[in-house]
């Protein structure tokens, strides 16, 4: 058997229906539309938008709270659990390394927070840690050390 040779079930397909093609067609006139009124006219249709004039829904919720903060600095974050489960004790951690792993995309600025334990000693080189982070690492025996980095160039607008 080949591709070609499949064809559908007797009666599973069914020739569509060619409307307004004349009377003797069995959908002319009208073409199924029946007579008069908005949707038998071309583009009558409303969109689901559409509330027969009422304000709709989507109008009457309040509009988004909140803002975007235009000084924000993004950090690729890397937590402690994930260290701890892809490094060798003694290991030095470095933004080359993470991305070597495929933890990180962006070498540029690296944050490391302190979700989960760490057993094993890390050398652990980063632009960002946050302070939990920092006596967890040190606490274990491994050492911090904080990569210098530059803040992104203002968007003037």
């Amino acid at each position: 058997m080949k591709l070609s040779d499949l064809r559908p079930t007797p009666g599973a397909t069914k020739p569509r229906k060619r409307k307004g093609r004349g009377i003797a067609a069995g959908q002319g006139k009208t073409a199924g539309r029946g007579t008069k009124g908005q949707r038998a006219r071309s583009g009558g249709v409303k969109g689901p938008y559409f509330e027969g004039g009422q304000l709709p829904l989507v109008r009457r919720l309040p509009h988004v709270r909140g803002f975007t903060n235009i000084f924000r600095i993004p950090f690729e974050v890397v937590n402690l659990d994930t260290l701890a489960e892809r490094f060798e004790a003694n290991a030095q951690v470095t933004p080359e390394a993470l991305r070597e792993l495929g933890l990180i995309r962006n070498t540029q600025r690296v944050k490391v927070l302190a979700r989960g334990e760490l057993k094993k000693a890390l050398q652990v080189h980063a632009h960002a840690f946050s302070e939990s982070a920092k006596q967890k690492i040190t606490a274990a025996g491994g050492s911090v050390q904080e990569l210098p980095w530059q803040r992104p160039p203002r968007k003037v607008r």
